[in-house]
């Protein structure tokens, strides 16, 4: 197979969690102008319409579903239909996130058990659902979505810092339990990227201002800056990768 090749997506499923808006949205367009079927999924149901219909306008394939990684059971089930109808499974983006930004000494129960139940729970359990599909298969790429926050600490989301160094650690055993069977498992860390979820930090000066001048690339990250990344995670190109965790921060991490 020619080098190029194999990023080529051609013919692959994959499924993108959290894909009605921000970075989801761009992981799936990424992935269907690689070649791939995308089933956008998401909570926000008219979102994942808008990010299907867009693909399908630009000329890719994909399709909006209903999904709530919360529940496991109904991730179970909707994995299923997906491979029934579409062939398999091969590509899972377990990108569904939430932050509520607070100090640490007034978090509340209720903050924590839904942070942790998308962020944490949430990406468990959806990543096992797909792997019990792809070790049947024996081929599949599982990306789970870290940040910043699973190599360092973030003034005001402590909890948000612990479910992503969490995500780094069920990455790194999902990649060992799995290799055997031809399934890799990596992480994404997105730097600063300006999306729904950040903007509460953009809007507060100072804390933009400590943002921007920590970026060696002069510059906040957009949603083409990752792609990428994410296609040649989720390809062929990167069989002999697994249980890594790639930071792409414009050098945020390193300054």
């Amino acid at each position: 197979m020619k080098i190029l090749e194999k990023f080529n997506l051609a013919g692959k499923v994959a499924v993108v969690t959290g894909s009605a808006q921000g970075l989801g949205r761009g992981y799936a367009k990424g992935l269907a102008e690689a070649g791939a079927v995308v089933v956008c999924a998401d909570r926000n149901l008219e979102g994942v319409r808008n990010t299907a219909a867009e693909i399908v306008e630009a000329g890719g394939k994909a399709e909006p579903c209903f999904l709530d990684v919360s529940k496991p059971a109904e991730t179970e089930k909707a994995f299923r239909e997906i491979v029934l109808r579409l062939g398999s499974l091969d590509i899972l983006i377990n990108n569904a996130g939430v932050e509520d930004i607070s100090p640490f000494v007034d978090v509340t129960e209720a903050q924590y058990d839904k942070i942790m139940g998308v962020n944490l729970r949430g990406s468990f359990f959806t990543a096992q659902a797909a792997a019990r599909i792809m070790k049947a298969q024996k081929s599949g790429k599982i990306l789970n979505i870290g940040s910043l926050g699973s190599a360092i600490g973030l003034s005001e989301s402590s909890v948000y810092c612990g479910t992503k160094g969490g995500v780094l650690g069920i990455t790194r055993t999902m990649a060992i339990e799995l290799a055997r069977d031809n399934v890799q498992v990596n992480a994404l860390g997105p730097g600063y990227f300006r999306t729904p979820m950040t903007e509460p930090f953009f809007q507060d000066p100072a804390h933009r201002k400590w943002i921007e001048e920590r970026i060696p690339a002069g510059r906040v990250g957009t949603a083409e800056d990752l792609i990428g990344t994410v296609v040649f995670l989720c390809s062929s190109a990167s069989d002999y990768l697994t249980g890594q965790i790639v930071y792409v921060d414009g050098g945020w991490l390193a300054s």
